[in-house]
């Protein structure tokens, strides 16, 4: 069992930067692939970038590749997206989420967090 909590959202304005962090609890963190997800308001909730235990495999959304960066830290049982360069349509509520394979699609993943707002004004 997992539990995951993010933080870090807010209000910035195109161009500027954020970064995320998802605190997780149980002893078997780094058992997991850690994900992050976005879903803008009306919009299917959508992949962003996904990492394995100690970094082992990184994958990004093309639309965020070279902005934004993943990283875990599993002596800490965190998670954090670095995101630069931001820009109008990055937009939306960011979860973090816990699964056992690296995949795009978010029914492979079994634990979620309730969720931060990302707001990037133009």
């Amino acid at each position: 069992q997992v539990q995951l909590v993010e933080g870090g959202g807010g209000l910035v304005q195109a161009g500027g930067s954020l970064r995320l962090s998802c605190a997780a609890s149980g002893r078997t963190f780094r058992s997991y692939v850690m994900g992050w997800f976005r879903q803008a308001p009306g919009k299917e909730r959508k992949f962003v970038a996904a990492i394995t235990w100690n970094g082992g495999i990184i994958t990004y959304a093309d639309s965020v590749q070279g902005r934004f960066t993943i990283s875990r830290d599993d002596s800490k049982n965190t998670l954090t997206l670095q995101m630069n360069s931001l820009k109008s349509e990055d937009t939306a509520v960011y979860y973090c989420a816990a699964g056992l394979t690296v995949s795009q699609a978010p029914n492979e993943y079994q634990y979620w967090g309730q969720g931060t707002q990302v707001t990037v004004s133009s």
